[in-house]
């Protein structure tokens, strides 16, 4: 289906063949590339447009059109049902409870540090007194056994 705008170029460009103009043969090469540029342009429309016609009268197109339809319908469907759980969780206060829980178990992580470390700390102050102390014991046990 070509339009009144094809039939009015391909007009011109015909007038404009039928004038005998002496153009050096670059120029030449030149000018028939573009008329190939726009040969293929129209052709590549040409076949567009049927391309499309073929697809719509196919209903690919619909298709399409009511996949992502029903995409966007279940993507705003999930986020709705996300939004509601979180509004559950916080209006039970499962999120303030879990924060809590963690606090909790964070400053108890904390307390079982400090006793682990006065415990080495007060068995490395100990260990030199509690080893002259075996050392005195065991001499007094030797003594008494050699008499």
């Amino acid at each position: 289906m070509p339009s009144t705008l094809d039939n009015d170029l391909n007009n011109k460009s015909t007038s404009m063949d039928s004038k005998d103009v002496p153009v050096d043969p670059d120029t030449q090469r030149t000018i028939e590339s573009i008329k190939n540029v726009a040969k293929n342009i129209r052709d590549t429309s040409a076949r567009i447009r049927d391309t499309v016609r073929i697809l719509r009268q196919s209903g690919a197109i619909d298709e399409l059109t009511q996949a992502v339809h029903e995409a966007s319908v279940a993507a705003r469907e999930i986020t709705r049902e996300v939004n509601s759980a979180t509004k559950e969780l916080k209006d039970n206060g499962v999120i303030v409870k879990t924060a809590s829980a963690i606090e909790d178990t964070t400053t108890a992580a904390r307390e079982t540090v400090d006793v682990v470390r006065d415990v080495a700390r007060q068995a490395t102050e100990s260990a030199p007194t509690t080893t002259e102390t075996l050392k005195g014991a065991a001499s007094k046990i030797k003594s008494k056994n050699r008499t």
